[in-house]
């Protein structure tokens, strides 16, 4: 992780999710603190195939992505903070209350 800074709810940042699910954007969904049991992040992935179904986000073309995007909110992850590599951007207000309208909707919340 870069140490010089610490992920924030809201923004996405490149992570390295192992040999199968490569080197991909995640969204921070909830980060540690010093009081917590574990050291983990809690993400939602990103990707670049828009099906248009429940538990996903369309963020459309933002410029620091490649392609249009959506956020995956079926395959939340809890990754340590090593994982990322870099900072990409941030989310919106707008977007990053669908994301939470999204997780109120798959979770049942």
């Amino acid at each position: 992780m870069n140490i010089r800074l610490r992920p924030a709810v809201g923004e996405i940042w490149m992570a390295d999710c192992g040999l199968v699910a490569k080197i991909r954007p995640v969204l921070v969904l909830a980060v540690f603190t010093d009081s917590d049991a574990r050291a983990l992040l809690t993400v939602a992935p990103l990707t670049s195939q828009l099906r248009g179904q429940r538990g996903e986000v369309p963020l459309g073309k933002i410029n620091w992505l490649p392609k249009p995007s959506t956020v995956n909110v079926q395959g939340l992850a809890a990754f340590s903070g090593r994982t990322l590599v870099r900072r990409l951007g941030a989310l919106d207000k707008t977007a990053m209350n669908a994301v939470k309208d999204a997780l109120r909707d798959w979770l049942d919340l």
